[in-house]
């Protein structure tokens, strides 16, 4: 098993431009290089063409690999041109990453949902490599593993991401954020800008189950967890899965485990 110790963060930071920026270097950089777009918007020179960059597009580019980043003005509104391009970039080498980039063929450039948990992991990332004191590089690369672990998980899941399947897997991602919380249908419909209708469509459509009962699965799996872990009331448990009443959670856990809350915590209890 290679160790994290393989696996080293070099660089890593965050960039704002509302200026224009260019970079180009036909002999590319010495190490692999992993840049999110977060905001705005940038070209790049991807598989040899200049290329848009949206937010939620992961560049991965290999050392020697040429690279060409054209930051300038966009018609973000008729007649309003304005610049404005933000990125997180993480310089990284060892022989973790060396395997994982060629564990599979990886292109230049891949799209995953934006999420404030993926976009929070390069943020660690990047102040830990920011502290000037009780700096842990084995922390750093930690993070970095995390960060490429969860690029395949998101790659994956979604294979062939079309403009509607996009949307379904970022009201996924929502769900799965905000399921310890209350929030509405028109909440999961205004986090990607369409009609309620449609997002319930879509999600159907992706995942073959309505949002409400993907969001209860959510829940529950949550509960089930705490249920059997927490010292949590069952009440307080339901609460903080994000069920607004206990009634409402004891029936439909019964009808998920085939046991109530309390009947449950004493079986899974004993099997541990």
């Amino acid at each position: 098993m290679i160790q994290a110790a393989d696996c080293h963060v070099l660089s890593a930071g965050f960039s704002f431009h509302r200026k224009p920026f260019r970079m180009s270097l036909s002999q590319g950089i010495q190490y692999y290089l992993i840049r999110l777009q977060s905001e705005g918007r940038c070209r790049a020179l991807i598989d040899g063409i200049i290329s848009p960059v949206e937010p939620g597009d992961i560049m991965l580019f290999t050392p020697t690999a040429p690279y060409n980043l054209i930051i300038d003005e966009e018609e973000f509104s008729p007649g309003k041109p304005r610049i404005e391009s933000g990125d997180y970039h993480i310089y990284c080498g060892g022989s973790w990453i060396e395997e994982w980039w060629y564990s599979r063929k990886r292109p230049d450039k891949v799209s995953v949902p934006l999420s404030d948990n993926f976009l929070g992991l390069f943020r660690q990332l990047v102040l830990e490599q920011r502290r000037q004191s009780d700096f842990s590089p084995e922390i750093s690369s930690c993070y970095l593993q995390i960060v490429c672990m969860e690029i395949d998980r998101l790659t994956t899941e979604q294979p062939a991401v079309s403009p509607k399947g996009f949307l379904a897997y970022r009201m996924k991602q929502y769900v799965e954020e905000h399921a310890a919380l209350p929030f509405k249908l028109e909440d999961v419909a205004s986090h990607v800008d369409i009609s309620v209708s449609r997002a319930v469509h879509l999600f159907k459509e992706a995942f073959g189950t309505s949002i409400v009962k993907y969001l209860n699965d959510v829940r529950l799996e949550m509960a089930r967890e705490r249920i059997t872990f927490s010292p949590m009331p069952l009440e307080h448990v339901a609460e903080t899965c994000g069920f607004a009443n206990y009634t409402y959670f004891h029936r439909i856990f019964r009808s998920r485990f085939g046991m109530s809350p309390k009947e449950y915590r004493a079986h899974s209890r004993s099997q541990i």
